[in-house]
């Protein structure tokens, strides 16, 4: 998928400046959020496709 060398940056930038912008003045990590972001995406696209073999 060509598009995932788009989206990963993209995602990593913007979980870490959401990170830094919830709780101010200190940081919440990046792959917290990270997994908050990606883990129902990721859900997602294993549901779509089991659906779409069925």
């Amino acid at each position: 998928m060509p598009y995932a060398a788009i989206l990963s940056p993209v995602l990593l930038l913007g979980s870490d400046v959401l990170g830094r912008v919830i709780a101010r003045p200190s940081e919440v990590q990046v792959g917290i959020i990270t997994a908050i972001i990606g883990g129902p995406v990721f859900i997602f696209l294993v549901r779509r496709r089991r659906t779409a073999q069925l």
